[in-house]
């Protein structure tokens, strides 16, 4: 599918975006990479810090196959991200149950259950099974479980995700700057600019793009920030059951580690905690 031409280069002679229907705070193009200057810009940023109402009012810029994110420069600016956009794949070329499945690692959280167990050990001991069950139960336990169940939308998709980046903006992120980049699909914008982040879990984001496009599917979300390592999306149809929302916690498992390894630890706490119900779900990458 070919993509509209990229309107980016024309803001360096149209710096407020008036012919694509934008009033355009002071920006730059950005176009710099970890393999040295791109082709073309790779995305518009503004100079100032972004208002409450900045990822909204950028909607209209969709037209022009542009997409508004919140970029958090508080603690990394752009030359430190490592843009690397010629290291990227097609989001389109990868299936994402095959992306996760492949991430998946099984039921790694519950290798300590038994620490937390109670009593004397040697008490109650249960009989022993035969070593094929155990192996069939293992090998049950660490079965990718498949996608969850696409969720109910409980509101629009971008009211939702103006919604969010209004909460970012206001109660989170020190210091957001409001972006544009060219790209397909909202889901699509961290492998457009050839974003780093996820860098020690997964090198081609395009495949979390793929992942990102599922749930665009199935969840209503839209990429609305992007930090150094962390990534934010509103959500307009989470899951609403707890049963719904392991599911999608063992997503987020696949799709992001570190929020359960480093975070609460269980992925049952995270998806009573983190999932359920939630407008918006974050990710971070150590």
């Amino acid at each position: 599918m070919a993509m509209l031409p990229n309107p980016l280069p024309a803001l360096a002679d149209d710096p407020t975006g008036s012919a694509l229907g934008l009033h355009l705070p002071p920006g730059r193009l950005v176009a710099d990479t970890a393999d040295g200057p791109w082709h073309e810009p790779l995305l518009w940023i503004a100079e100032e810090k972004a208002e409450l109402d900045a990822w909204g009012s950028l909607l209209p810029a969709r037209a022009a196959g542009l997409h508004p994110v919140l970029i958090d420069l508080a603690r990394f600016g752009l030359p430190e991200w490592d843009l690397a956009p010629a290291r990227m794949s097609y989001p389109g070329d990868h299936d994402a149950e095959e992306v996760l499945a492949d991430y998946w690692t099984g039921a790694a959280w519950q290798d300590d259950a038994e620490d937390d167990l109670e009593g004397d050990p040697e008490e109650d001991e249960p009989t022993q099974a035969p070593a094929d069950a155990d192996e069939a139960a293992e090998e049950d336990d660490d079965a990718w479980p498949g996608l969850a169940p696409a969720g109910v939308p409980e509101a629009d998709v971008d009211e939702r995700a103006a919604e969010t980046a209004e909460g970012l903006v206001a109660t989170l992120f020190d210091d957001a700057h409001i972006a544009l980049v060219r790209a397909r699909r909202s889901a699509d914008i961290p492998a457009a600019i050839g974003w780093s982040g996820p860098l020690n879990h997964e090198n081609d984001v395009a495949k979390l793009s793929a992942v990102l496009r599922s749930w665009e599917d199935r969840f209503g979300i839209r990429v609305v920030a992007l930090g150094f390592d962390t990534l934010t999306v509103s959500v307009a149809a989470p899951p609403r059951t707890p049963e719904e929302a392991l599911a999608v916690a063992a997503e987020h498992y696949a799709f992001c580690p570190d929020n359960v390894d480093q975070g609460c630890g269980s992925l049952e706490e995270y998806a009573a905690e983190e999932v359920l119900g939630s407008p918006q779900w974050s990710f971070w990458w150590d």
